[in-house]
């Protein structure tokens, strides 16, 4: 099958990949969409005309966010619900609150490089909120998503997945030394495999999922690092927000992916496969199918 491209690319805006793109009547659900490239994406549906609902831990900050947005796009439509991800009880009332089909689910919020840190259940709170919490919420809305017909999820991955495959044996690291970056990369390639699962289990429902990378951007997900860190990145080729939303705002509502399904992609465009030593395109244990049933196995025990 050949490489699926579009005509964006890396400086594209979540505005210009929406330019010519009519939501009206969808709706869509973004996690973490208080914040960062969240914001963006929100910003971008809803000038689109979809209904939009920002899944925030912070309500009042999201309401915040929400009127802004209103104001900006003139779509009153957007509207702001609680939701945790590393705590299994919220992320079920988040799911057993909706009501009606939902055509647009942007698994964006996420975690980065922080120390180690645990939920109740013991888990890796990275791995917890990146990958389990998304995963339990799909899997709580996916009544919504069918009845949607043609309804989308994008998962937003990272180049980071290139640190890490799934360390099935020791996923929490409960007897390897604790490293953030494996972590996180580990958390990164499971949104990948959850996609790649997501494609094949709910096909029938004329569900479609896809994984992103964003892009480097400046957001609060860098809070954990040191301003050591941070200097070591100073000439990294950083994105605007609205660049680094592009990518989940064309998965989530361009005509031009209808149908694609189970795939990686970066700066609006299908990944190539990642060369060693580079930085970009998508490692071939992100796309295993074998890793991808393993993954969605275990996590269904998990929720």
């Amino acid at each position: 099958m050949s490489r699926i491209t579009t005509p964006f690319g890396y400086t594209s805006t979540a505005a210009e990949v929406s330019a010519s793109v009519d939501l009206t009547g969808r709706r869509a659900v973004v996690t973490g969409g208080a914040s960062g490239i969240g914001v963006e994406t929100v910003r971008a549906l809803a000038g689109a005309g979809a209904e939009v609902t920002l899944a925030a831990r912070d309500k009042l900050v999201g309401e915040r966010v929400a009127a802004g947005i209103i104001d900006s796009t003139g779509n009153s439509r957007v509207y702001v619900a609680p939701l945790e991800l590393a705590d299994r009880a919220s992320v079920r009332a988040f799911a057993a609150n909706w009501d009606g089909p939902l055509h647009i689910l942007v698994n964006n919020a996420g975690v980065m490089a922080e120390p180690l840190n645990r939920t109740p259940e013991g888990w890796e709170h990275q791995f917890a909120t990146n990958h389990i919490g998304h995963f339990g919420l799909a899997l709580g809305l996916y009544d919504a998503l069918a009845a949607a017909g043609g309804a989308r999820i994008v998962s937003v991955s990272s180049s980071a997945h290139l640190f890490s495959d799934i360390h099935f044996d020791d996923i929490h690291f409960d007897n390897r030394p604790y490293d953030e970056w494996a972590a996180y990369g580990q958390s990164k390639t499971a949104n990948v495999l959850f996609a790649v699962e997501a494609a094949k289990r709910w096909a029938s429902a004329g569900i479609t999922a896809n994984a992103v990378m964003p892009g480097g951007i400046r957001t609060p997900l860098q809070r954990h690092l040191s301003a050591e860190a941070m200097q070591q990145w100073e000439d990294f080729p950083w994105k605007t927000t609205e660049q680094g939303a592009s990518t989940s705002v064309l998965l989530a509502g361009s005509p031009l992916l209808d149908g694609v399904t189970g795939l990686y992609f970066e700066d609006n465009n299908e990944a190539l496969p990642n060369v060693p030593g580079e930085n970009t395109g998508v490692a071939p244990y992100a796309l295993d199918p074998e890793s991808a049933t393993r993954l969605w196995e275990l996590s269904e025990q998990l929720v």
